[in-house]
């Protein structure tokens, strides 16, 4: 018989909690300690029907801290997280202020995918929605 080497732990939904926590807390190593060496982020939104891939810890490390320089006081709220397997999702809704000054509010989702105990890829969606201020101003105009 083999002396196999055991198994890594599965990612669980406390898991993906503590990630959402790290988040709120804009703590870009806590979050990097989830991180697979190999990971992958998949932002909500660039030019690529992706969004914007980033690939490896240097490149997703500096795309988490960005999400934080547009929006100094970003947090994903009213979080609910699921694991099985090599696969988790997260529902989530994203709340701050934008460089010009207008809030956000919007309901999103990350899909990932596990591997070695890890997140070897965040794919992040979320609902575009107008910016609020304009959408109220044109809500109340006669």
């Amino acid at each position: 018989m083999k002396n196999e080497p055991p198994a890594p732990p599965a990612v669980t939904a406390s898991d993906l909690a503590a990630f959402g926590d790290a988040w709120n807390r804009h703590d870009v190593e806590a979050l990097m300690s989830f991180m697979h060496d190999d990971c992958v982020f998949m932002t909500a939104a660039g030019a690529d029907a992706c969004g914007t891939r980033h690939h490896g810890r240097a490149a997703v490390r500096a795309a988490f801290a960005a999400a934080w320089a547009a929006v100094p006081d970003a947090r994903w709220d009213d979080g609910k997280h699921h694991a099985a397997g090599d696969f988790g999702v997260s529902t989530w809704t994203f709340r701050g202020t934008a460089a010009d000054g207008s809030r956000i509010e919007t309901d999103g989702v990350d899909l990932f995918k596990f591997q070695d105990g890890k997140i070897l890829v965040k794919n992040a969606f979320r609902k575009h929605r107008p910016n609020l201020a304009a959408a109220t101003a044109t809500a109340k105009t006669p």
